[in-house]
């Protein structure tokens, strides 16, 4: 088994090959730079300062295209054999980060309730930190669903991001919490449901 510790930087970097990739391949640079978009993100919206003007709109366009990486770097991990020890530790790192400050920045503009965001914190991050650990001995399938929710809470916090409400009036604000609603009731159920399929997986090994 390779060296869980090790990220070599010899190796391929877009092509699609058998032979080792670089942990400087393609893919983890787009993971990377998604991280790297996160402060840009918040600093957008602190200018703003819930004015709802052009800072707002650019941080919620960044918003967008930063999420959509995340399909584009595993297509392109999975398709090239670019897959790298970095870049299965960086990728849900990346989408926690970008994510967890949308949803922390619209806390503090009072447009979420501080109560949701820690709900969702408090899984993603948990069960990340689960999974790293549980790595060690076995690998657990992500939960049913755990793709459903991660596009309804991208597609919530885009909403939520975008100032609808200025061009399609106050019924936005309604849809914005019907959908946010929709994001936490998956990200509690999948939580539980990787938890409980550990539980048993654990009750099989011994």
């Amino acid at each position: 088994m390779a060296d869980q510790r090790s990220f070599p930087m010899r190796g391929r970097v877009i092509r699609a090959g058998e032979s080792p990739a670089s942990t400087g391949n393609l893919a983890n640079i787009i993971t990377v730079v998604r991280i790297l978009l996160a402060p840009v993100f918040i600093l957008l919206l602190v200018l703003d300062a819930g004015a709802d003007g052009p800072f707002r709109i650019a941080a919620a366009v960044l918003f967008v295209l930063a999420i959509a990486t995340d399909s584009l770097d595993g297509h392109l991990a999975r398709s090239r054999n670019l897959v790298t020890d970095l870049g299965i530790l960086l990728d849900p790192i990346a989408d926690k980060v970008l994510t967890g400050s949308a949803l922390v920045m619209l806390a503090v503009l009072a447009e979420l309730p501080w109560w949701v965001v820690a709900v969702i914190l408090v899984r993603e991050f948990g069960i990340t930190l689960f999974r790293f650990a549980m790595l060690r001995d076995r690998v657990i399938p992500a939960s049913r669903g755990g793709k459903l929710k991660t596009v309804v809470q991208s597609v919530a916090i885009g909403f939520a991001l975008v100032p609808l409400a200025q061009w399609w009036g106050e019924w936005v604000h309604w849809l914005n919490g019907g959908l946010m609603t929709a994001a936490v009731v998956l990200t509690v159920v999948t939580g539980l449901d990787y938890l409980w399929q550990a539980w048993r997986q654990n009750r099989v090994v011994r």
